[in-house]
């Protein structure tokens, strides 16, 4: 299994240059697990930056692989690994997720570099 953080997820949305590094997760939707909270932020951010049309087909596209609620199991998990990590919540609840699904974590964010389980590409 895999999650691409909301990073990763942006950075294929615009074309970045780590954007290669995503596809492979990106393109097998049968073993990807998205966090709600990666939409959230994705939404976020592309409603900002470019238009809601933009936004709305950015989520969708998110949701075309398997979309994980936050569960109380799964805030509690986050809330220890927020702590243990110093990780701001979105961070913990992504962890905890793929934790929960036993998948590796794509990023480009350097709070998960250091993190077994995760790759991590620095942003270019």
């Amino acid at each position: 299994m895999n999650i691409v953080d909301s990073s990763g997820w942006l950075a294929y949305f615009a074309d970045e240059p780590n954007a290669k590094h995503f596809l492979i997760p990106l393109k097998d939707t049968a073993s990807l697990v998205v966090p709600v909270v990666t939409i959230y932020e994705v939404f976020k951010v592309v409603l900002r930056e470019s238009s809601e049309n933009e936004a709305l087909q950015a989520a969708s596209a998110m949701q075309k692989a398997a979309v994980v609620d936050l569960t109380a199991k799964l805030a509690i998990g986050a809330s220890k690994l927020s702590l243990q990590h110093g990780f701001p919540m979105a961070d913990s609840i992504i962890l905890a997720t793929a934790q929960a699904f036993d998948a590796t974590i794509w990023t480009q964010d350097s709070d998960f570099k250091n993190i077994s389980g995760v790759k991590y590409f620095p942003k270019k």
